[in-house]
């Protein structure tokens, strides 16, 4: 019966050895089998089936939510756009380095597990920093945000709800970090994660205190809202951040590589925060950063002049665009992110192939022609270089 296992030799040095200094010794390493499930994660069709669910669920309460807010008060439903509007503020944020996350930590071919898990580390540390920041600032300025992204007629009621959502930057920085971090490492089931808790907490707790048939004689108000939202957000973040940095740790100890480093008498490479690999990321993040700044500025000059126009004007606008986001960029959304990931991972094998220090690269039709006829080519590194 074939063995599982196949040997590696190893060549360690020796300074009493024979005349070339050297002495080969053998490893076993785990060869397991390199076709992934077609609906495993490692496959295209697996990973946007998780993108496509982590990303309708966020969508669908959104629509639940305002509906919510209108039996509260329908000249509130604008207000709770405010919270859309906080997230395209931090949206600049997390369209900088996590964007190079695609590029940098999907590259399994050049960078090995404990490289990847330290750019990643790294990554969402420094996206906390910015959005904790930027919280701030926006709590700091809530009154005039809100006279430029809330109806006149509902401003005053708006400053505390604008207070309470500040912090959804926080956990939209945290929550977006990981998220394109694990998709990367081929981990689509832990933005899943967060994006089921987020649903399932919101829902019971909107059911329990702000519907019709909430518990208790209070009056449900758009500030519970933003309270239960807010509360949901950074939890279900807390939670997947815990999660993947468990599952991962996890993963990197009972790896067979390690084992074999271990043994050849090298220093094992431990997960960690680290400014070199900031270093890495920031060069590709400052160009995507710079571009999602110009983009979602222009973006926030429209909603403001439109805010302006009325209450009326600014309701159908927040309607108009939740039931765009559900209907159109749930889509568009699921399939750019399970295509960056494998884009990068391809980008990796191609940069290897044509050589890591070449300054000049270049391709030929040809070489992408095999590219894209042979589907997969880094699947040997995707199965010895992720989850």
């Amino acid at each position: 019966m074939p063995s599982s296992e196949t040997d590696i030799a190893i060549q360690v040095e020796r300074g009493h050895a024979s005349s070339s200094g050297c002495e080969t010794t053998r490893f076993p390493i785990s060869t397991h089998s390199t076709s992934p499930k077609p609906l495993s994660r490692q496959r295209y069709s697996g990973a946007l089936l998780f993108n496509l669910l982590s990303f309708t669920l966020p969508a669908l309460y959104a629509t639940l939510s305002k509906l919510w807010v209108a039996n509260i008060s329908t000249s509130l439903v604008a207000t709770t756009d405010a919270y859309t509007y906080i997230s395209v503020v931090a949206e600049v944020l997390n369209e900088g380095l996590p964007r190079a996350s695609w590029l940098i930590i999907g590259n399994l071919t050049s960078r090995t597990f404990s490289q990847r898990l330290t750019l990643s580390y790294t990554l969402i540390v420094f996206q906390t920093g910015l959005g904790l920041i930027v919280s701030i600032i926006i709590i700091s300025t809530a009154p005039s945000f809100t006279s430029a992204f809330v109806p006149r007629g509902t401003r005053t009621a708006s400053i505390k709800y604008v207070r309470i959502s500040a912090f959804s930057a926080l956990a939209s920085a945290v929550e977006v970090a990981v998220a394109a971090s694990t998709r990367a490492l081929d981990r689509p089931d832990v933005p899943l994660l967060i994006s089921s808790i987020k649903f399932v907490i919101n829902i019971a707790l909107d059911l329990l205190l702000i519907s019709r048939f909430h518990v208790g004689t209070h009056k449900p108000t758009i500030n519970t809202q933003a309270a239960i939202r807010l509360t949901c957000d950074l939890s279900a973040a807390g939670a997947g951040l815990v999660y993947f940095c468990a599952s991962s740790l996890r993963t990197w100890k009972r790896r067979g590589d390690g084992a074999v480093v271990r043994a050849a008498g090298a220093a094992e490479e431990r997960p960690r925060l680290s400014l070199r690999a900031l270093a890495i990321l920031l060069p590709p993040g400052s160009l995507t950063f710079l571009e999602s700044a110009v983009r979602n500025a222009l973006y926030l000059w429209l909603v403001s002049g439109i805010v302006a126009m009325g209450n009326d004007y600014a309701t159908a606008w927040g309607v108009f665009t939740t039931i765009r986001w559900g209907l159109v960029m749930v889509p568009v959304q699921s399939l750019e992110a399970t295509s960056l990931a494998f884009v990068g991972h391809a980008w990796g094998a191609w940069r290897a192939s044509v050589g890591e220090y070449s300054r000049r690269p270049s391709v030929s039709p040809q070489h992408l022609l095999r590219q894209s006829t042979s589907p997969e080519p880094w699947a040997n590194e995707l199965n010895l270089n992720s989850f």
